[in-house]
C-alpha cells in the first residue's frame, strides 16, 4: 500500500490537493457565514412570534437511552494487509458506531478495539457480485474478464460488504443467511443513525450549514436532491470536497495505475482512501476555524436583531414583493405545466408504502405489549412488571424487531417521476420516513411507561394490572393514531417540496437569476447579514407551489384512504396534564420493580454472591437489545434455548388474549406468548398537528433532518474507522467517542 501511495500521491500531487480542497472549503465557508445570519435571524424571530399549534399527543423522552449495547455477536473480517479472514467481536453501542474487537474476551477485559467505523454515507451490499460491478463502475477500464479471479472472494455465501464511493470499504460475511438478514438490519441501522448526523437541537449552525450546501451546490447548477448529504458536517462537507476533486483525480490517475484490473481497483480504493482522509482533516480544521468565528460575532447579531426586529421583518417583505412582482407569472406558468400535474401522482407514491410502515409500527407495539401483559400476568404479576418494561423501552431502538417497519419503504418507487424531477435517489425520502417511525415508535413505548407508572401509584393487584395495561394501551392508540397522521402529512408536504422546489429554481434560473443583483439595493446595509436575496426568491418559489401541495395533501386526507385524518379533527383535552408527568425523574424499571428473587440464591454477603453480582454488572453492559436466540454466533458454539413461540396477527393475539382472560386455573409458571385483553381499537380524534418549524423557511427541502430523540450521534472524529491508541485501556465510551479520527491499516 505504501509503495502506491508514495508512487501517485507524492508531495507535488498532495500539495496540488491542498490547494484545491482549499479553493472549494474558502468558496463554501463564504456561503456558510451568510447564512449564518439568516438562519440567526429565523431562529430568533420564531422564538417571539412562536407558532401557535398545540402539543403533539405523544410524549417524547429528554432524556436518552445511553449506555446500551444495541447489538453483539461474531462475524469474519477481511484483513485487507494479510488477505486473510479473520474472527471478530463486534458490537454496536448506543452512539450506533460498529466496534471491533479481536474476540470477546479482549472486550471483557477492556483491551482497546481493534476499529471503530462510523457508517455515515456508507451502503450495504449483500452480494459479491453486487461489489464487483460497483467498483467496475467507480474505474472506467478495470472491468476483470470472465472467469478472471475477483479483488474479493468470499469463504461463504452469505457477504457483508460496507461500501462507500470515497472511503475504505469493509468486507465482513457470517455463516447461515439468518445471521446475514441480522447483521444487514443491525447494519442499515447504524447508517441509518449516523447519516442524520448534524444534531437538531442546533437551531443556527445546522440550517446555515445546509443552507450553504444547497446553495453552494446550486451555484455548480447541481439541484435537486444530493445522496451524500449524510454524517456530520465535516462528513458531509468532505464529500461536497470530493464530488468535485474525486472525478479530476480519477482521470489523472486511472490510466497511470499498473496491473491486472483487480489490481488497479485495489490501489485506486487505497488511493481514494488516502486522499478523503486528506480531505477531512483539512476540512475539520477550516470548518472549526470558521464556526469560531462566526460563533464570536453572534453577540453582536443578536443585538441587533432584537433592537430592529420590526423593520428587518418590514424590509424582508419589501423585498418579497417587488421579487414576487418580478417572477410570479413565470412561476405560475412553470407549476401549472410541469408540477402540477405531476404532484398526485408523487403524492400517491410516497403515501403508499409510508402508510404501511407506520401501520406496522402500531402492530408491532400493539403486540409486543399484549405480550408483556400476558406474561407479566402468568409469571407472578408486578414483580416481572420491571423485566419485560426495561425491554420495551427499548422496542423502537430493536433493529430486528423495527425491521419490519423499515422494509415497507423499500417498495417506494419514483418510476417515470424521477428522471423528470432529477431525482437521483429515492433513499432519501426512505430514510426520511424511517427516523420518523422509529420516532414515533419511541413516543408511543415512551408515553406508555409515563402513564402504566403512573397507573402503579395505585397498587393494582393482579388483575387490576392487567386492565390497567390495557386501558393504557388503548389511550396510546388514540395518541400514535393522531400523531402518526400529522407526522405522515408533514413528511409527504416535505418531500413534495423537496422534489418539486428543485426543479422549479432550475426551470426559472435561465430567466430570472441573472436579475436578482438588482435587487440587493431593496435592503438596508445594517440589514444585509439577515436578509438575502438568493433566499428569499427561494421563499417566493416555494410559496408559489405551496398551495397547490397543500391541496394535493388536503384532499387525501379527506379521502381518508391512508388513514390521515382533517385538519379540521381536533383531539379537545386529551390529557391535559399528561406532559407535565414527563417531567419528572426518568423511570428505571429495573430499580423500582425488578423482581426480588427466589428461595436457593446466594445471599450478598457470600462470595459466590459476590462473584454472581459482578457477573451481573458486566453482562449488564454486553447484553444486547436483540437477542440472538436462532443459530449461535460464528464459528463458536453458544447453543440457547428457544424462546416460546408467538402469533404473528392481531386476530389470534386478541384470541389467546381472550383464552387467558377465561381461564379460571392458575398461571402456568412459565411466560406464555402473549399479552393482556385488547379490544377493538377506537378511531381517534384528532388535534392540531404539533410540530416546531424549521429556522429556515427552506430547510425542509434537505434531507437527513429529521428530529433524532435517541441515542446520542458517534463521534464528528470519524472518517470512517477510528483506532484506539494501544497504550491505554479506556472504557467503551470513551474509545467509541473520544478517539483520534485516523485510519489506519491493521
Amino acid at each position: 500500500m505504501g509503495d502506491v501511495l508514495s508512487t501517485h500521491l507524492d508531495d507535488a500531487r498532495r500539495q496540488h490537493i491542498a490547494e484545491k480542497t482549499g479553493k472549494i472549503l474558502t468558496e463554501f465557508l463564504q456561503f456558510y457565514e451568510d447564512q449564518y445570519g439568516v438562519a440567526l435571524f429565523n431562529s430568533m424571530r420564531h422564538e417571539i412570534e412562536g407558532t401557535g399549534l398545540p402539543q403533539a399527543q405523544l410524549l417524547w423522552r429528554k432524556v436518552p437511552l445511553d449506555e446500551r449495547i444495541i447489538f453483539s455477536g461474531n462475524l469474519f473480517q477481511y484483513q485487507e494487509d494479510s488477505k486473510k479472514w479473520r474472527n471478530r467481536f463486534s458490537l454496536v453501542p448506543h452512539n450506533y458506531g460498529l466496534v471491533l474487537y479481536d474476540n470477546k474476551v479482549a472486550y471483557e477485559r477492556q483491551v482497546p478495539p481493534r476499529a471503530v467505523i462510523n457508517s455515515a454515507g456508507y451502503k450495504i451490499l449483500t452480494s459479491v457480485d453486487q461489489y464487483l460491478e460497483l467498483i467496475g463502475n467507480s474505474l472506467p477500464g478495470t472491468m476483470a474478464k470472465s472467469g478472471s479471479a475477483p479483488i474479493l472472494k468470499c469463504p461463504t455465501q452469505f457477504p457483508l460488504i460496507l461500501w462507500h464511493p470515497y472511503a475504505r470499504h469493509y468486507y465482513f460475511c457470517m455463516m447461515t443467511e439468518a445471521e446475514q438478514d441480522k447483521w444487514q438490519a443491525v447494519l442499515q441501522d447504524c447508517i441509518r443513525h449516523c447519516n442524520n448526523g448534524i444534531p437538531e437541537d442546533s437551531k443556527v449552525e445546522g440550517p446555515a450549514f445546509t443552507d450553504a450546501i444547497r446553495m453552494y451546490r446550486q451555484s455548480k447548477e447541481l439541484y435537486g436532491t444530493w445522496e451524500m448529504l449524510c454524517g456530520n458536517e465535516v462528513q458531509i462537507l468532505s464529500n461536497l470536497v470530493m464530488e468535485e476533486l474525486g472525478p479530476e483525480l480519477k482521470a489523472e490517475l486511472g490510466p497511470r495505475l499498473k496491473g491486472k484490473p483487480q489490481e488497479r481497483q485495489r490501489q485506486w480504493i487505497q488511493i481514494s482512501d488516502a486522499v478523503y482522509r486528506m480531505v477531512y482533516e483539512q476540512a475539520k480544521a477550516r470548518f472549526e476555524e470558521v464556526l469560531s468565528k462566526v460563533q464570536q460575532m453572534r453577540p453582536a447579531m443578536q443585538a441587533v436583531i432584537r433592537t430592529d426586529m420590526d423593520q428587518i421583518i418590514t424590509s424582508k417583505e419589501h423585498l418579497a414583493s417587488k421579487i414576487r412582482a418580478f417572477i410570479l407569472p413565470k412561476a405560475e406558468v412553470c407549476v401549472r405545466n410541469h408540477v402540477q400535474p405531476y404532484i398526485p401522482s408523487i403524492l400517491e407514491a410516497l403515501m403508499v408504502p409510508t402508510s404501511q410502515g407506520f401501520t406496522e409500527v402500531r402492530d408491532v407495539f400493539f403486540k409486543e405489549v399484549t405480550d408483556m401483559n400476558l406474561n407479566v400476568i402468568n409469571e407472578g404479576g408486578i414483580d416481572k412488571l420491571g423485566e419485560y418494561m426495561e425491554k420495551l423501552s427499548r422496542l423502537a431502538y430493536h433493529p430486528l424487531k423495527m425491521q419490519s417497519c423499515y422494509e415497507k419503504m423499500e417498495s417506494l418507487r419514483l418510476d417515470g417521476l424521477q428522471q423528470r424531477f432529477d431525482v437521483s435517489s429515492t433513499s432519501v425520502f426512505k430514510q426520511r420516513a424511517q427516523i420518523h417511525m422509529r420516532e414515533q415508535m419511541h413516543n408511543a413505548v415512551y408515553t406508555f411507561e409515563t402513564l402504566l407508572h403512573q397507573e402503579l401509584g395505585k397498587g393494582p393487584t393482579k388483575e387490576e394490572l392487567c386492565k390497567s395495561i390495557q386501558r393504557v394501551l388503548e389511550r396510546v392508540l388514540k395518541k400514535y393514531d393522531y400523531d402518526s397522521s400529522s407526522v405522515r402529512k408533514r413528511f409527504f408536504r416535505e418531500a413534495l417540496l423537496q422534489v418539486s422546489i428543485p426543479f422549479l429554481l432550475k426551470k426559472l434560473a435561465p430567466t430570472c437569476k441573472s436579475e436578482l443583483p438588482r435587487f440587493q439595493e431593496l435592503i438596508f446595509e445594517d440589514f444585509a447579514k439577515f436578509i438575502l436575496v438568493e433566499n428569499t426568491y427561494e421563499e417566493v418559489v416555494l410559496q408559489t407551489v405551496m398551495k397547490d401541495i397543500l391541496q394535493a395533501v388536503k384532499e387525501a386526507a379527506v379521502q381518508r384512504k391512508h388513514n390521515l385524518y382533517r385538519d379540521s379533527m381536533v383531539m379537545h383535552n386529551s390529557d391535559p396534564n399528561l406532559h407535565l408527568l414527563a417531567e419528572g425523574a426518568p423511570i428505571d424499571w429495573g430499580e423500582e420493580y425488578s423482581n426480588s428473587g427466589g428461595g436457593g440464591s446466594p445471599s450478598p454477603s457470600t462470595p459466590e454472591a459476590a462473584t454472581l453480582s459482578e457477573k451481573r454488572r458486566r453482562a449488564k453492559q454486553v447484553v444486547s437489545v436483540v437477542q440472538d436466540e436462532e443459530v449461535g454466533l460464528p464459528f463458536e458454539a453458544s447453543p440457547e434455548s428457544p424462546s416460546p413461540a408467538s402469533p404473528d396477527s392481531v386476530t389470534e393475539i386478541q384470541g389467546l388474549l381472550a383464552q387467558g382472560l377465561r381461564a379460571e386455573s392458575p398461571p402456568p409458571a412459565s411466560p406464555l406468548p402473549n399479552g393482556a385483553p385488547a379490544g377493538e381499537t377506537p378511531q381517534p380524534e384528532a388535534a392540531p398537528e404539533a410540530s416546531s418549524p424549521p429556522a429556515s423557511p427552506l430547510q425542509h427541502l434537505l434531507p437527513g433532518k429529521a428530529v433524532d430523540l435517541g441515542p446520542p450521534k458517534p463521534s464528528d472524529q470519524e472518517t470512517g474507522e477510528q483506532v484506539s491508541s494501544p497504550s491505554s485501556h479506556p472504557a467503551l465510551h470513551t474509545t467509541t467517542e473520544d478517539s483520534a479520527g485516523v485510519q489506519t491499516e491493521f
